[in-house]
């Protein structure tokens, strides 16, 4: 789909848009150039399109080589675009990407459409060539049947128009829902200037405050001269400090005012996500008509390891009834410590309590206070013990590489990632800090650019980006992290592991690339683990200031800690993952529905503590109304049971032994990490464990048996 009004101008070969072969050059990109060089793809891609459906022949090298090279310019540029809207967002971006983004969803849909392409890949699995295919080929080609079929191939006349009409409009609407997220998020903040407002607080919060409040004085010279002693603080929504905000105040009147700004962000003018969740809703159903689904539940499992709604659910009610008595425990054991600490015998719970008696009562139990172990964790400190374990277990060797390749911001780290003899495999970009002002919050890993073997033998290496948000360096000290984002940044290099220590040789299914998405978070929920691995964390976690090891009793309350309120975390995902599909599945009618009751209803059997009346946590729910998880949340617990899983055999080889770890850690690498999407997922699991995956070792991992 090309732009209307005239044919757009070559894209010349030295723009930053062009170089699909190599990591983006942030430092030419420039916002002007977004449009005509997306407009100069789409035509590319629109008038290749048209030859190769004239010319391609039912085979790997007559129709999938082609056809990945022809979609691939145009994919990566607008990789590019949305990265940026993400972590450098701007006005005149967003301006940007909408003015195209109806061609490209036009342009991709045309792909997908092809009746040429799709009877071409019919003709090649029935073939005589077929045989001779790779598994991974063989997955691309399956791959592609269906996902065309998903695109609406079998459409035709008006019911094609508007299924067209509708990826348009819901593409629109998932971008302008996380835009309003972004900007309601960034909207509001506590400006606190009496020092008993921040009474409670820890060193490290009033510090961040302090340089939030500088960073925003906006002229304000009072705003300006904040220090950490002496204020103003400013608080916010971001995860960096409303977290700890929530769990160390001690006033009870401004942890309500902050939790009831948090739990209905983006639900009222002029970032009102309601009008768009339930546009999104109504659009999904409509779309899963048109290709004949009963619900967009049923649709979103045709491609999940999970196949039908009933196999999600199941997973839900079994995870259910193992947390929620567990979950109902820990509410009257923090009440009980709550009353008796506050002296108040009568003394109820809101939801805005529970994080900072739940902190209170960790402290109390396992005799440490979470802000103990910041000092322990600067940034550059975990970063090298990351990268030992990545050695130890995988046999590569990271480096960082500062100046190598141009970035966006100048907080951003690159890294190459080596084989032991040296050989590259790939590189990353790390962008660590939280930046309220253009970046979303939340962490994530995006692969840049995909392994692929070129027609000359030479293989390109991927390229990954990874993203977190925790707490710049403040006032000279490195940045120094919570555990819970050490954990996170554990989890996301998983992710980006996968992407990167790929063998597999076609984009299609290198790396996270054709892997079902309910297998997606295994890699990184398995990393998690290595975070409560005794010789792995004492190896990095050194205080800061003196060089001193992580305390051995230290590490032993926070692992003795790692179960603690787990009945009450098990059941918040389950809550979101069976709103998640209650919304998406055929008993929900979004057209006459109520969504606001419908989170009410599921709260009420998936909740020990009710939302309040006005919580407007969809509003929220980018996951699954901006991200790939509509109708998939359910995959971090799909996940979370085949990565415990594949965790206890590293048990079973023996965590104390060095030998026997690094032969686990291998064949880990050479079957989940290498082979991503060239196989279904059971069937690499297998590879590497042994035998199907059991809820068994996940529900021993968090105390829940």
């Amino acid at each position: 789909m090309s732009h209307p009004d005239r044919a757009p101008a070559p894209l010349p070969p030295d723009s930053p848009f062009s170089r699909c072969d190599a990591p983006p050059r942030f430092d030419l990109i420039r916002t002007e150039d977004v449009v005509p060089a997306i407009r100069a793809l789409v035509a590319r891609q629109d008038s290749g399109r048209l030859e190769l459906e004239k010319t391609a022949s039912p085979t790997w090298a007559g129709l999938c080589e082609p056809l990945g090279e022809l979609g691939e310019p145009l994919s990566f540029a607008w990789g590019i675009v949305h990265h940026l809207l993400s972590v450098k967002n701007s006005p005149a971006l967003r301006d940007a990407e909408a003015q195209v983004q109806p061609e490209v969803v036009g342009s991709a849909l045309a792909l997908g459409q092809s009746r040429a392409f799709y009877d071409g890949f019919v003709a090649l699995r029935a073939g005589a060539e077929w045989a001779q295919l790779s598994p991974s080929k063989k997955r691309i080609v399956e791959a592609s049947i269906v996902d065309a079929e998903l695109a609406g191939v079998a459409l035709e006349g008006e019911k094609k128009e508007r299924f067209i009409a509708i990826e348009t409009e819901l593409a629109e609407a998932a971008t302008s829902f996380a835009n309003n997220l972004l900007d309601a998020t960034k909207a509001y903040a506590l400006v606190l200037r009496d020092p008993s407002d921040v009474a409670g607080l820890p060193p490290s919060t009033l510090a961040a405050a302090a340089q939030s409040a500088r960073q925003n004085a906006a002229g304000d010279a009072r705003l300006e001269a904040a220090t950490a002693e002496a204020g103003p603080w400013r608080i916010t929504l971001e995860g960096s400090l409303y977290i700890p905000f929530m769990e160390h105040s001690t006033r009870s009147d401004l942890r309500q005012a902050l939790y009831r700004a948090y739990v209905t962000r983006a639900s009222s003018d002029p970032h009102d996500n309601q009008p768009l969740l339930r546009k999104i809703l109504r659009l999904r159903k409509q779309e899963a008509e048109l290709l004949g689904y009963p619900s967009y539940a049923a649709l979103g499992l045709r491609r999940k390891m999970a196949k039908e709604v009933g196999a999600a659910r199941g997973l839900l009610d079994e995870l259910r009834t193992a947390s929620r008595p567990h979950a109902e425990r820990e509410l009257g054991e923090l009440t009980a410590f709550a009353r008796e600490r506050s002296g108040d015998p009568s003394f109820q719970l809101e939801l805005w309590d529970v994080p900072f008696w739940a902190e209170r009562l960790r402290e109390a139990r396992y005799s440490y206070k979470e802000e103990e172990l910041r000092d322990y964790f600067p940034l550059p400190a975990v970063l090298a013990g990351l990268f030992a374990l990545a050695r130890r277990l995988f046999g590569v060797v990271i480096e960082e590489t500062p100046g190598s390749l141009p970035v966006w911001n100048p907080d951003v780290k690159t890294f190459t990632v080596r084989d032991e003899d040296g050989k590259a495999r790939a590189t990353f970009f790390l962008d660590p800090y939280s930046r309220p002002a253009d970046k979303r919050g939340g962490a994530w890993v995006q692969g840049c650019i995909d392994r692929k073997r070129k027609s000359t033998g030479e293989v390109r290496l991927p390229t990954a980006y990874v993203v977190c948000n925790q707490a710049p360096p403040v006032d000279g000290k490195p940045s120094l992290m919570t555990f819970r984002e050490v954990e996170t940044l554990f989890h996301e290099f998983g992710h980006a592991l996968q992407h990167m220590l790929t063998t597999v040789d076609e984009p299609g299914a290198a790396g996270s690339n054709n892997i079902e998405w309910d297998a997606v978070e295994l890699p990184s929920q398995f990393m998690e683990n290595w975070c409560y691995h005794r010789p792995t964390l004492l190896s990095f976690a050194r205080h800061h200031a003196t060089s001193e090891s992580l305390p051995e009793a230290l590490f032993d309350k926070v692992a003795a800690a790692r179960t603690y309120r787990a009945g009450s975390a098990f059941l918040r995902q389950i809550y979101f993952a069976t709103l998640d599909l209650e919304l998406h599945d055929a008993g929900f009618d979004p057209e006459a529905g109520d969504v606001m009751a419908l989170q009410a209803r599921v709260a009420a059997e998936n909740t020990v503590m009710q939302p309040l009346p006005e919580d407007r946590f969809l509003c929220g729910f980018s996951h699954i109304f901006a991200g790939g998880y509509a109708a998939g949340y359910y995959s971090y617990k799909w996940a979370e049971v085949l990565s415990a899983d594949a965790f206890s055999a590293f048990e079973e080889a023996g965590l104390d032994d060095p030998a026997r770890l690094a032969e686990t850690g291998r064949r880990f690498r050479d079957t989940v990490l290498a082979q991503g999407g060239s196989q279904p997922p059971a069937v690499i699991f297998e590879a590497f464990r042994g035998r199907p995956a059991t809820t068994r070792a996940l529900l021993a991992q968090a105390g829940l048996v």
